[in-house]
């Protein structure tokens, strides 16, 4: 598993915005949006939303690790 850091340049209500992940949060935000059936670009908008002064680098890996935990502990939880 490579964990090199990507930046990537995203478009969140009408702004450009950079977001530097290691390459195993890309993976996982493209896995979790592919399972809401939304893009990448909608899901971190969603998560833009709700981070407050939190920066967006952090919100998102928080946000994934919240999720895949919620996965961990719901047995009834689909496999994403």
């Amino acid at each position: 598993m490579s964990t090199g850091v990507i930046k990537r340049s995203i478009s969140i209500a009408g702004h450009r915005t950079s977001i530097t992940l290691e390459e195993p949060f890309w993976d996982a935000l493209r896995e979790i949006a592919g399972a809401e059936g939304r893009s990448v670009q909608s899901l971190v908008g969603r998560i833009d939303a709700g981070r407050g002064e939190q920066n967006l680098s952090s919100a998102i890996r928080l946000f994934i690790l919240d999720h895949f935990r919620g996965r961990a502990t719901d047995p009834a939880s689909e496999a994403v």
